[in-house]
């Protein structure tokens, strides 16, 4: 097990009334009451880099599920950045295979990029898949790379090992050095561990992260973060502010332009698609920077609204036995939207 300790100063959280922002505090008192009754465990909403609103115990550290896909793109854009990573690379050139049955042909063409867009057309076992990913999987050998979008936890968890692979370090230290520091996050000290995702008894350990390893499924592990509300809302501001931070440039606009993208429209009728590591609103005439965020669960969220200068963050703990109804989770939403003070 693996801690840090911080060695400066930590963000200081400003506050606003929601009136000054454009919000009703009146609307934001249905909010919370949403909230206490639907099991939420803690939300927060920052507008224009103010906190709005805040409800729950925001400081307590919980699994972020799919989101972690979110915050493994920040890591890949600076790697980029600092020419680690060329995503133009090849399984083949990277020498990424995995237990049989291995990767053929044309699997080890998929580069990168592929799987950044979950496009990647391996279609090989993997850790921490659910049950509604593997209804959907395809057969290994349908599509060819960069052909075919499938939400796939081989390309996510083998992002993790090569992004190690290709800087030495591990997904926890360089999230700590690169993100946790620059931006000042509270409660993330990049403590991590590994568990077998495989044995009867498993429990999620108390740390920031862990390797989750299924290994009769994938060589490659799921890396695991478990974060608080607060820090993923700094996570956003991060990205609403085009990656800088106290006048640093930590990641670049150019990045984040490119990774929200909606290079996977998935659900027209919504307006969703997927970018690269981020989920994506489909833009319209009015859009000036697209809208973005990820999920986890389909209950937690972490929602970046540019054109609103908005981030807002949503948590239920799911360590626990919980009860927290998906049809809360979009009441949630609509109450938050139908906040601003011109709905």
């Amino acid at each position: 097990m693996i801690s840090h300790s911080y060695a400066q100063s930590k963000h200081q959280f400003e506050y606003a009334n929601p009136e000054a922002k454009g919000y009703s505090s009146e609307k934001l008192e249905v909010l919370k009451k949403h909230l206490q009754e639907s099991g939420s465990s803690s939300m927060i909403i920052l507008v224009d880099g103010s906190v709005i609103f805040e409800w729950g115990e925001v400081n307590k550290k919980h699994l972020i599920h799919s989101m972690r896909k979110a915050v493994l793109n920040s890591l890949y854009g600076i790697a980029i950045s600092n020419g680690q990573i060329d995503t133009s690379m090849t399984m083949k050139e990277l020498k990424i295979d995995d237990i049989k049955p291995k990767l053929k042909g044309r699997e080890k063409k998929a580069r990168i990029v592929d799987l950044l867009k979950s496009r990647s057309g391996i279609y090989h076992n993997a850790a921490a898949v659910n049950n509604g990913m593997l209804k959907d999987r395809p057969k290994r050998g349908t599509h060819k790379p960069g052909e075919y979008y499938y939400y796939n936890n081989w390309d996510f968890n083998v992002l993790g090992a090569i992004l190690e692979q290709e800087t030495g370090k591990t997904i926890y230290d360089l999230f700590y050095d690169v993100i946790a520091k620059p931006i000042g996050m509270l409660d993330y000290n990049g403590e991590y561990t590994s568990i077998d995702g495989e044995a009867e008894d498993y429990k999620i350990p108390d740390t920031d992260g862990y390797y989750k390893f299924e290994k009769s499924q994938s060589k490659y592990p799921a890396y695991h973060f478990r974060m608080s509300t607060r820090d993923l809302a700094l996570y956003g501001q991060l990205y609403l502010k085009y990656g800088v931070w106290n006048g640093k440039q930590i990641l670049s606009q150019e990045w984040i332009d490119l990774i929200t993208q909606p290079y996977s429209i998935y659900s027209p009728e919504y307006g969703s698609a997927y970018g690269m590591l981020w989920r994506v609103r489909v833009p319209n005439e009015n859009t000036t920077r697209n809208s973005f965020y990820h999920t986890g669960l389909g209950i937690h969220m972490l929602g970046i609204y540019p054109d609103s200068k908005l981030v807002m963050v949503h948590r239920v703990n799911t360590e626990s036995d919980f009860d927290y109804n998906e049809e809360d989770f979009y009441k949630m939403l609509n109450l938050l939207f139908n906040a601003r003070e011109n709905e």
